[in-house]
Parts: structure tokens; sequence; C-alpha cells
């Protein structure tokens, strides 16, 4: 299973476990409500997912990497209390209340969120001391004598034993009282994501080409190397920093998120590739629909590689035409809904917005279509429409080329299945 259908597979998961009847009561009763468990390698996105879950289903979340945890911080402080048994009082160890089951509460308080997820990472590789408590905590849902707070649902999350030395087997009898999910590194997945958290373009047109690359872990006579989609969204977060500041990007850094040489030198070349073909290609003549007859030259002889990033830098400058026009347009609505007094300026700079962005996929489909092949534009077409910015203007803006090569082009990767496999 990939992480985006794991993460709807939680979600789905969530909404039957706070399902409830006319009488207030559970439809799943809290006995049969299992923990979900997910399994997968380290990097793939499962801590991001649930951030995800928790916005958009409006529940709380608390985090914890339990590997960060002692056992008495996990169970609670020993403390000893008088009780009476058969007449004699007798001193007894008790405990006080769990870091993280104090942590829901606080949280609760908070925010006023009575509903949500506890979420517990790296759960299968905690010390020894503290193994039994998390084999109790799945089973039972409590740490110590503290159990979790009604309308709380447990998801847990681990690493395959080949990813991590530390990690303990489960044994079938926790097995057998969780919703164990596998997770598998998938990057068309992955894309959606990367595509609307505005991953910097040259990580989305190398993965494009080098798909190889996108997760690996292994070892070889010089040791670990790995590269994971965490690396990926952190490197991209640093190269456009960099950019703005002016800086280097050496294969040295990119080689701190990317721990593979030749993968770090690989995206280094093709990096430079990118923004060297950044200030060839005139990105805003293009957008204007004034571009000289040497680009058309050019691209007509031009390799694969080189329209694939041509068309990532087209998607990188409508992107933030589309996010700007969508702004104006939500800040228009919210003043109008607000009751506040008319200021036409906003209608006036939402106008221009719509207008300038409208302009620009315009120009821009007529160039894809001009100076590219049919391929050019089913590619730049389906990352359009991934595009949440992008879908959003579309929603509210109908454009009818776009419109017309959207059909026309499902039409033909429809053709195309039914072929290969026939083919196969």
């Amino acid at each position: 299973m990939n992480i985006y259908q794991a993460k709807q597979e939680i979600k789905n998961t969530v909404k039957a476990y706070l399902l409830r009847d006319n009488k207030g009561e559970f439809k799943i009763p809290e006995i049969r409500q299992r923990p979900v468990l997910l399994m997968g390698p380290p990097g793939v996105g499962k801590t991001q997912i649930m951030e995800q879950i928790s916005e958009e289903l409006n529940i709380g979340l608390v985090s914890y990497t339990i590997t960060h945890h002692t056992r008495q911080s996990a169970v609670g402080l020993p403390i000893v209390e008088k009780k009476v048994y058969d007449g004699i009082e007798r001193d007894v160890t008790k405990y006080t209340m769990s870091e993280i089951i104090s942590g829901i509460y606080e949280y609760m308080e908070k925010t006023g969120k009575r509903e949500g997820i506890l979420f517990i990472d790296e759960i299968n590789c905690v010390s020894e001391t503290l193994m039994p408590m998390m084999l109790q905590f799945l089973q039972c849902k409590t740490f110590g004598n503290q159990k979790l707070p009604r309308k709380w649902i447990i998801v847990a999350a681990g690493n395959p034993s080949e990813y991590n030395k530390q990690v303990h087997e489960l044994d079938v009898v926790t097995l057998d009282r969780v919703r164990l999910i596998n997770i598998e590194p998938d990057l068309d997945a992955w894309k959606l994501y990367a595509v609307n958290k505005e991953i910097h373009r040259s990580i989305l047109s190398y993965l494009d080409v080098k798909a190889d690359n996108f997760y690996k872990v292994y070892s070889d006579v010089d040791g670990l190397k790995f590269v994971t989609a965490r690396g990926w969204e952190d490197l991209s977060v640093l190269l456009k920093t960099y950019e703005e500041l002016g800086f280097e990007i050496t294969e040295d850094i990119i080689y701190e998120y990317l721990r593979d040489k030749d993968v770090a030198g690989d995206f280094l070349s093709f990096y430079d590739l990118y923004m060297k073909y950044r200030k060839d290609y005139e990105i805003e003549l293009i957008m204007k629909g004034s571009v000289d007859a040497t680009i058309y030259a050019r691209l007509n002889n031009a390799e694969y590689d080189e329209k694939l990033i041509l068309i990532n830098l087209l998607l990188e400058r409508l992107d933030r035409d589309f996010r700007d026009a969508n702004n104006s347009e939500a800040e228009l609505k919210k003043a109008k809904e607000s009751g506040a007094e008319y200021d036409v300026s906003l209608e006036l700079k939402s106008g221009v917005a719509t207008e300038m962005a409208s302009s620009n996929l315009d120009n821009t489909i007529n160039f894809v279509e001009q100076a590219m092949d049919e391929g050019s534009m089913l590619i730049f077409i389906t990352n359009l429409t991934l595009n949440e910015n992008a879908a959003l203007f579309l929603l509210n803006n109908t454009n009818k080329k776009y419109v017309e090569y959207a059909e026309k082009l499902l039409i033909n990767s429809k053709r195309t299945k039914i072929l290969n496999d026939l083919n196969k």
C-alpha cells in the first residue's frame, strides 16, 4: 500500500471508530477498536499524513517518538500509598499519570478538541525495559494503570527490521490486536503530495527522469547509503532558501540530505542544468506570448530532459499566478462576507490577478502546443491538474483550451491503456 492509500484507510478508520448510534454508543465498541499500526521504511511520510488527517477531519493530534521516552515517563513514576488489607495497613506501590496520557489531557484543555489521534512513532524500536509497556499499550490501550481517554484513537508506526537494528519483532498476540498496514515507497503518490507542497521543481523534474533514485536504503563496502522522501522535501526547502540568499549549491550540501554520493552528484548536475534553462528560456516572455523564433528552433532539436525541465519551469511560474489570483479572490470574498465598507481596490486587485493568470495560462498552452509534442502537452496538463492552486483557479475561471486538452488527453490515455493491455 502506498502512503496515500494508507492515509485514506486511516481516515476511514477514524470516522468508523468515532461513529455513534442513536443511544450515543460507539458503533464499533472500544474493545473492538484495534489500534492502527503503520509499518514502513523511514522517511516515507508517515508523520506527515497524520498531520493532514488531523487537519482534514478537524480532530486533535498528539504525537510522540517513543524512543525519546524512558519507562518512567511513559508509565509514570512510582509512588507509595497506604492501603488496609484484612485490617492491616500496608505500603502499596502505585504510579503517577503517564506523561503521554497527561499530554493528551493538556492538549484537550488547550485546544478544546475532545476527539483525536495519539500517534506513537518508532514503537518497535524502544528499549528492552519499555517494550512490555508498548505491547500492553497496543493490546489494552493503557500506559501503566492509565487508560487512553475516550474518543482518542491509537495510530502507531514502526520500521521493518532491515532499516533499523534496534527493532523488536512483535509477537502474534500483539499483531492479532492491531490493524497492520504495510507501506511501500511510491513516487506517484509522493508526487501528488509534492506538487501541492511546492517541492522545488528541479526535484520533480529529476525524479521524472530518475525514478529509481526516489527512495533507496542499502549498504555496500563504504557503509550505509540512503535517499528518502523526507530527504528530498528537506532539500527542497534548503534550495529555495539558498537561491533567495544567493548561496552556492554544492555536492557536499546535497549529500547532507541525499546520503548517496552517486545520487547527490547526479542531482547536482541536473539542478545546474535546471538553473541554466531557467536563464536561457525567458519564461516571462513566454507568459506574455512574445516568444523568439530561436526558442522554437531550439526545442525542435531538444532532448526529452530539456523539454521536461522547461515544462516544470512553466508550471512553477504559473503556480505563482494561480496562488495570487486565489488569494485575492479569497480576500475579496472575506471582505464582502464581513459586511465591511465596500473597498473597490480589492475588486480591482482580484480582477487584475485573475486576468493575468488566465492570460498567462492561455499563452503557455499555446506555446506548448506550438513548440512541443503531444507527450509534452500530456505532462503539462497532467501536472496542472494535480496542482491544488491550479485546480481551484480553474474551478472558478474556466479555461476552454485546458478543458479541450484535458478531455482529449483523457480519451487518448484510455486508448493507450487498452492497447497496452492487448499487447500484454
